[in-house]
């Protein structure tokens, strides 16, 4: 059988609404728009976990938080999971290659991938263990050896999480963004043509640092943006505003200051926009353009001033609604705006692409059957969670509600996203709407019943039960950061 060939593009912290051809009335993503016309793009796509580490343990096993272990984000847990997507694709003969963010430990672990050119962008925890992070990184040594110094892609001084903004401060041909596609083209033109290939193109950006080439945050830096959405419920998370800091979770920005962290998100997206088309471009050229599926998804969003926001792990649809498109043989071109998919889906919708068999076990499902126009028994709602301001912060939404519920202070949150789709109005603080608050209460109570926490006694949730960022299992497996025999829990 002719096996089709598959490229993952992932894009880190890319709201799932920055796209021209989304609506968007900033952000300009002209190539993006032109490869999903011919397109899949699933309009109610959700990051369950809505940071960098637990999403992409969905990503790369096809199973829920429950079942990774990843509820929160914590560096240092070894990835000793033994079936993942690129031994999937490796097992049946593919060509394996992974190029950028990862963001794995260790942080050389190729999760069953036959090379990692990797690029995980500036990380305290690896930076902190290593003097430098060129002892790790394929990135820095490129780069030092095309500038000729001891270049560091921190010497502009923005570092990964701020919302502090300008522009590269080196050659665009140096700039991260450029790498990923050059040594993702460098693999096209040098692969076995004997085999199929799956090949992982993993930017770092648009997540912080806000530093795309000087054109790219020029044309955004003078635009006309509207407003962030503020809804009547921001006095929610006043308690940990942060307005003096340069990486705030929750902060009411000098507008200067918010304009530029917006043109240099922005600025990011329309500068990955190119240089994904020339990947797409090169595919094409070297003849592999017409065999390959391709899927672009992101990690997680970005909240960037909503409801006076920033960065991610909160459920809302700025930080957890991500990308998710795919085209290719076998693949129609449309929009889908009725069934939630998540990242958990990733790997079975690629294998059953591929024409490969998707193994038992998985928690994610293929979206191929929704693109033909078949979905028996999809999933009725997606249950998400993130640790974050010491509780755990639990979401259910089935694309038109949204139910939030907060283990530590019992807070409740209720929106309905079809007349609501910025969540301004939080429907929990109008008794009118106790029934429908009751019944996500439920359906809650039912996804947390057998949770060791104990979010659940005699049918009730439990506020203030001690959380942690990831389960006791995956705890228990990994000891005091070493690695023993993988197992998982139970279905």
């Amino acid at each position: 059988m002719n096996h089709p060939n598959v490229l993952l593009v992932c894009v880190d912290q890319w709201r799932g609404d920055c796209f021209s051809t989304a609506g968007h009335p900033v952000v300009m993503t002209p190539f993006l728009d032109g490869w999903m016309r011919g397109a899949m793009r699933f309009d109610r796509a959700y990051s369950a976990t809505p940071t960098c580490i637990p999403a992409r343990a969905a990503l790369f096993t096809g199973l829920s938080q429950a079942r990774h272990g990843r509820v929160g984000y914590e560096d240092g847990v070894p990835w000793d999971y033994e079936l993942t997507l690129p031994r999937a694709f490796a097992s049946a003969g593919y060509q394996t290659q992974a190029v950028g963010k990862m963001h794995v430990f260790p942080e050389r672990e190729s999760l069953g991938f036959a090379d990692v050119a990797l690029h995980d962008g500036y990380l305290h925890f690896v930076r902190d263990r290593h003097a430098d992070l060129g002892e790790v990184d394929d990135y820095l040594p490129w780069m030092r050896e095309r500038l000729g110094y001891e270049a560091d892609d921190f010497e502009h001084g923005v570092h990964c999480n701020s919302v502090v903004a300008r522009p590269w401060d080196k050659p665009e041909s140096v700039h991260p963004t450029n790498w990923v596609v050059q040594r993702s083209i460098d693999f096209l033109r040098h692969r076995d043509r004997t085999r199929p290939f799956f090949l992982f193109a993993s930017f770092h950006r648009p997540h912080p640092p806000y530093d795309p080439p000087a054109w790219a945050f020029e044309q955004y830096l003078y635009e006309d943006m509207p407003a962030p959405p503020v809804g009547d419920w921001t006095d929610l998370w006043a308690q940990h505003e942060r307005p003096s800091s340069p990486d705030p979770q929750v902060a009411k920005l000098d507008r200067r200051m918010l304009q530029r962290a917006r043109a240099g998100y922005y600025g990011h997206m329309s500068h990955i926009d190119q240089q994904v088309n020339r990947l797409l471009h090169e595919l094409r050229s070297t003849g592999a353009g017409e065999n390959t599926v391709v899927c672009l998804v992101s990690d997680h969003g970005e909240l960037m001033g909503d409801h006076n926001l920033y960065r991610k792990a909160l459920p809302y649809e700025g930080a957890a609604r991500i990308p998710f498109a795919m085209s290719g043989p076998g693949v129609p071109a449309g929009v889908d705006g009725d069934h939630v998919v998540e990242l958990r889906d990733v790997m079975p919708t690629l294998l059953d692409a591929a024409d490969l068999e998707v193994p038992d076990g998985l928690d994610g499902r293929s979206v191929l059957g929704i693109a033909r126009g078949a979905d028996p028994g999809w999933r009725q709602h997606l249950h998400g969670e993130h640790t974050r301001f010491g509780q755990s912060i639990h979401f259910l939404t089935d694309g038109r509600e949204k139910y939030i519920w907060c283990s530590g202070t019992g807070v409740e949150q209720l929106f309905d996203l079809v007349a609501d789709p910025h969540e301004c109005r939080d429907l929990a603080r109008d008794a009118r709407h106790g029934p429908r608050l009751a019944a996500w209460r439920k359906r809650l109570v039912d996804e947390l019943a057998d949770r060791p926490e104990g979010f659940v006694a005699d049918g009730r949730l439990q506020v203030g039960r001690p959380v942690d960022d990831v389960l006791p299992f995956l705890r228990e497996r990994v000891g005091d950061r070493g690695t023993t025999p993988s197992h998982l829990p139970p279905r």
